[in-house]
């Protein structure tokens, strides 16, 4: 979990403590006025849990003033906005996730990204993509609503053709020979891969094996019109528009980028990895 998502919960809870004092309230009367117990009005207030929409709007309420609900769900949505649980997320299934991925898109004229083990989304097939989501579902015990996802996924790739935009995506070369999916599906996906190394609004670097890492791999994130930056864990989602951090991320974009494969370079990095897939196929 980030500082800043953490700080954020622990304003968002003496935010909580202020109103229940101001309303004359012991946290155990406010637990048996809500019939919570009181484990929960002491995590509320001490950043340790998450409230939902219903705890908020129940404590304010509780605490007498209904007026301040919407402040508490404003916070509570900025706080989200940042912090994103796959737990949260995938409740209502894999579509909403890429859905919301498009909405940010659109918004978007220049991006970049580094994906260190998998292929970018935006450049996947669709056996490719079904294959990773349906990986990622079982480890999340998520809704499979697979099909819908990677419909939504290939639509988004539509906007690759917008000249308006431009897009920058580094991969590491482990990244071309990960096996999140049969063979067979990863050598299409390498196939359309070498069809995105030409000239145009889409670039694609390869940072090679042999490269000298001015920094480590790390985890996979994207820029966008360097205001914002996603990142993932295994756990959530991370939107980042801290200037400070979006400048960290950009200064590791650009010491990944300084020993990146283009053109015959790039493509030799892929004759590589089709070498040492095809004796498997």
């Amino acid at each position: 979990m980030s500082t800043d998502f953490q700080q954020a919960r622990v304003s968002l809870g003496a935010r909580l403590r202020e109103l229940r004092t101001e309303g004359g309230l012991t946290g155990r009367e406010l637990a048996d006025r809500l019939e919570w117990g009181q484990s929960k009005v002491s995590k509320l207030e001490n950043g340790k849990q998450t409230p939902t929409v219903a705890d908020l709007t129940a404590w304010a309420e509780g605490t007498g003033n209904p007026g301040a609900t919407g402040e508490l769900v404003g916070r509570l949505r900025g706080l989200e906005t940042q912090y994103r649980s796959w737990r949260r997320q995938l409740a209502g299934g894999y579509r909403a996730v890429q859905e919301a991925h498009w909405a940010q898109a659109q918004r978007t004229h220049s991006r970049r990204s580094f994906d260190p083990s998998l292929i970018p989304g935006l450049l996947q097939t669709a056996d490719y993509s079904r294959s990773v989501l349906a990986r990622y579902s079982t480890i999340h015990t998520a809704p499979r609503d697979i099909e819908a996802a990677v419909l939504a996924r290939m639509g988004r790739q539509d906007i690759l053709t917008d000249q308006s935009r431009s897009f920058h995506f580094l991969v590491w070369e482990g990244a071309l020979r990960a096996r999140p999916c049969p063979p067979g599906v990863l050598s299409a996906q390498l196939d359309r891969i070498v069809g995105r190394l030409g000239p145009g609004n889409v670039r694609l670097g390869i940072v090679p094996f042999e490269a000298d890492m001015n920094v480590p791999a790390g985890v996979g994130f994207s820029v966008h019109d360097d205001a914002l930056v996603i990142t993932e864990t295994w756990h959530a989602e991370m939107w980042l528009d801290d200037p400070e951090d979006v400048a960290l991320h950009i200064r590791a974009w650009e010491a990944l980028e300084r020993n990146a494969l283009y053109g015959p370079d790039a493509h030799r990095a892929l004759a590589r990895a089709k070498q040492v897939l095809s004796p498997r196929e």
